[in-house]
């Protein structure tokens, strides 16, 4: 018999698909859209708010599900046990990011096929995630290429951080939400030092962080990055621009300098997975334009700087 696979979150998706296992993904989450032949696949989870709305709509609603002990999504039992899943790949990181650790347990101890197994990735680090690809390949009863994945992508951010050693090394803030500010955290500042910035608003490994504008205006970032959590480019650059009503936006070094950008942090930052090394690219060729310009995908990133100035000055 074949192996069959449930992912639960995008990242874990697309870790799936780097260890060569497409074909036995039978199910994925509301959000996994990478790589595109996993678009069609039956969707078991869904939202319980309107992820159509405002950082501070979306944050008003995750507050009040949290504080009604509830959680943030759902997830289909009944496809679930009509899928009959060997593996289920979820998290158990963060309870807004993806349907929740307790749901899917709950979920699969309703199964009649009692010997499904789960594998829930908790990365903080950018090294955890590597470890993760090997976590599920062992799972899948493929160590071998999950180890040999894995390494490749290890020497991929080497080679990068072995480029970017030499140069000046910017102060970089990178915001994960807007309203309320929140800084990355997690594997986010790992990427930024290989890339080459300086960036200390959170510590590595450490979860996001709510920001006050008076902790943003005193780190005085050279460069300015805007992820946030589920935003597509042009949703970010969008939201970006709502910031124009903060008096001390204008004081920012970044905004300054024309030195802002939105990128695409649902399809890169967001998820922990092979993708972090083009994330890591992304702010290597954000931070270094001179050296290192051609390290961004195309359409990954948006200078919103002058399209901020051209709002402000109407």
């Amino acid at each position: 018999m074949s192996l069959r696979i449930v992912s639960l979150l995008p990242s874990a998706t697309e870790i799936v698909c780097a260890l060569g296992l497409r074909d036995a993904l039978v199910g994925v989450s509301h959000e996994c859209d990478f790589p595109g032949d996993v678009v069609g696949l039956p969707i078991l989870t869904a939202p319980k708010l309107d992820p159509s709305g405002g950082s501070r709509a979306i944050d008003d609603d995750i507050r009040a599900l949290v504080a009604a002990g509830l959680g943030v999504y759902t997830i289909d039992a009944d496809l679930l046990e009509e899928l009959r899943p060997d593996l289920v790949v979820t998290q158990d990181q963060c309870d807004v990011c993806a349907v929740s650790y307790a749901d899917v347990t709950a979920a699969v101890r309703t199964l009649a096929q009692r010997s499904t197994q789960i594998v829930s990735l908790r990365p903080s680090r950018l090294d955890d995630v590597w470890r993760d690809i090997e976590t599920v390949a062992e799972a899948a009863g493929i160590a071998p290429r999950g180890r040999s994945v894995a390494d490749g992508l290890r020497a991929r951010i080497a080679e990068l951080a072995a480029r970017t050693a030499p140069l000046e090394r910017p102060r970089l803030a990178c915001l994960e939400w807007f309203d309320p500010l929140m800084a990355a955290g997690n594997w986010v500042p790992d990427l930024a030092t290989v890339a080459g910035g300086a960036c200390d608003l959170v510590a590595p490994g450490t979860h996001s962080a709510w920001l006050e504008w008076a902790a943003l205006a005193a780190d005085r970032p050279d460069v300015l990055c805007a992820m946030p959590c589920g935003f597509t480019l042009t949703r970010t650059a969008a939201e970006l621009a709502r910031l124009l009503d903060e008096p001390r936006w204008q004081t920012l070094p970044a905004v300054r300098t024309g030195r802002v950008f939105a990128v695409d942090g649902s399809s890169y930052f967001n998820r922990p997975g092979p993708r972090l090394v083009e994330s890591a690219e992304i702010l290597a060729a954000i931070l270094h334009p001179a050296e290192l310009s051609e390290l961004a995908p195309r359409g990954a990133v948006l200078p919103v700087a002058a399209a901020v100035s051209a709002t402000a000055s109407v």
